[in-house]
């Protein structure tokens, strides 16, 4: 696709990027039918295609309105168009442009919407402040709206399972814990370092790390997003440069697609280019790590009765990084029956904080998500559904069946 970039985006960074990333569109559609929002809204402005059509004219000077916004808005960002277009578009990046771009052209936001946006990345991003508030929503949480009970999730503490002080450590990895998964479902960490321990693997968090910068960032706050992302490549850097350990390892795949752009991001930077682009190539998946340890996995495995287990694959792993398949490879050569429900390649409307700012889709696609879940469930008997990033398991909550991280599963089963 050819655009003419208007005079005031010529020599800008921004506009040579998105003129570069809408040359690989050839407006085919193939996009539109795995776009859930356009399945639902049956909009076309409401698919990739059309979202690229209104980027592509923001690039060419016309300016952006509150309804450009909203479409912009309305996206998932689940990347699934990526994983459909025969042209490898990369949309997620030009997205980030295009929304930056009809937020400071478009009139500015209702004060309701900025204070809400507001406290999401004030909130959400400073454990010191997401934590105790978790602790005092759950003591409230029989008298919260229905809403907000939604939103905190049963957390089970497991006393009896402590980290084996005597373990031998063969090898060392950098461990990002995250901003709020350690207050909303503090297992999934626990249940990670006992398994890697196991494995005879110490995993290294950092004081200093807490949010990966992908919240701000999809919330047009890039320049805190980047002090965000800057502050956790020094904190990195030196113990991979060092050659104290060679992996960041990521048990939440948003984080995960987040820290894997680093080197996107700051390809262009004076200082930080060279240090992004090492961490970016650390970074992996707990699948990608545990892929390659399934022979050790076996060896520590108490499979009494077979384990059955429905699988929803986040759009971060499966669109975002492109990982597919190993989740279901490392639980399955442990004993454990892995299936998938009719649409999982479509997103169940987490999305980060789209729940929250998008909360009438964001249910329709949770409410189609899990009864299609569920109807799987009964299908190959399952009894839990599994996952890999934190805002899916939060968002699946439900009275009908347990939803875990798949960790979770493994720490069940490890001796």
């Amino acid at each position: 696709m050819q655009t003419d970039l208007s005079p005031a985006l010529q020599n800008t960074p921004e506009g040579k990027e998105a003129q570069r990333l809408l040359a690989n569109c050839v407006h085919c559609g193939f996009c539109t039918a795995t776009c859930p929002t356009y399945q639902i809204l049956g909009d076309e402005l409401d698919g990739p295609r059309g979202r690229i059509y209104l980027i592509k004219q923001m690039a060419e000077g016309r300016t952006a309105t509150v309804k450009t916004r909203e479409h912009l808005d309305r996206c998932l960002t689940c990347r699934n168009c990526e994983s459909t277009c025969p042209s490898g578009v990369q949309y997620g990046h030009l997205l980030d442009i295009g929304r930056k771009w009809a937020e400071e052209q478009a009139a500015p936001r209702p004060i309701k919407e900025q204070a809400v946006r507001w406290l999401l990345k004030e909130g959400l991003t400073r454990p010191n402040l997401f934590n105790p508030a978790m602790k005092i929503g759950r003591f409230f949480k029989p008298v919260l709206p229905k809403v907000l009970q939604k939103k905190i999730p049963d957390s089970p503490v497991y006393p009896d399972r402590k980290m084996d002080q005597q373990i031998q450590v063969k090898e060392e990895m950098l461990f990002l814990e995250g901003c709020v998964q350690p207050g909303m479902l503090p297992n999934i960490n626990q249940a990670t370092e006992r398994v890697l321990a196991k494995l005879g693997i110490r995993l290294i968090a950092p004081p200093s790390v807490s949010c990966c910068g992908a919240l701000r960032f999809h919330l047009n706050d890039h320049e805190k997003s980047y002090a965000q992302m800057q502050n956790n490549i020094d904190a990195w850097y030196p113990l991979i440069q060092s050659g104290q350990v060679k992996t960041l390892l990521i048990n939440a795949s948003g984080c995960g697609v987040a820290i894997k752009d680093y080197g996107y991001y700051f390809k262009d930077h004076p200082e930080y280019a060279e240090k992004a682009k090492v961490i970016s190539e650390a970074c992996l998946d707990i699948s990608e790590v545990l892929e390659q340890k399934i022979v050790d996995l076996k060896e520590r495995i108490n499979l009494q009765e077979a384990t059955s287990v429905i699988y929803h694959p986040p759009c971060t792993l499966q669109h975002g990084q492109q990982i597919r398949g190993k989740v279901e490879l490392v639980l399955t050569a442990v004993g454990v029956k892995v299936n998938l429900c009719q649409d999982s390649h479509l997103c169940c409307g987490s999305a980060g904080t789209y729940s929250i700012l998008q909360e009438k889709l964001s249910t329709q696609l949770r409410e189609q998500k899990l009864e299609n879940l569920l109807s799987a469930s009964q299908e190959h008997q399952a009894s839990t559904i599994i996952s890999g990033n934190v805002g899916c398991i939060t968002h699946l909550q439900n009275d009908a069946m347990p939803v875990k991280h798949w960790i979770e599963i493994l720490d069940d089963l490890l001796v």
